[in-house]
């Protein structure tokens, strides 16, 4: 199975909550991530909040270009909710 997202919401504080179609959902912060120049531009939470389903490559993409692969969000998102458990 190829992995991809199937629900992608913007949420504050530079958040997004995400569903797999492995079954995965819950909430991944980004705040981190932001790096880079494609990136910088998302710390408006005017342009964060652009997030969305990519109709063709099913993972997260934003108005200006910027996406982040499922993989590294599935594994970002795991590591997060195990550091909170």
């Amino acid at each position: 199975m190829i992995l991809h997202t199937t629900e992608v919401k913007a949420l504050p504080d530079y958040r997004l909550f995400l569903r797999f179609n492995n079954g995965v959902a819950g909430e991944v912060d980004l705040r981190n991530e932001l790096e880079g120049e494609v990136f910088e531009a998302l710390k408006d939470p005017a342009q964060f909040a652009t997030a969305h389903q990519h109709p063709i490559m099913k993972t997260v993409a934003w108005i200006n270009g910027a996406d982040l692969a499922p993989e590294f969000l599935l594994e970002l998102l795991e590591a997060q909710q195990q550091r909170a458990a």
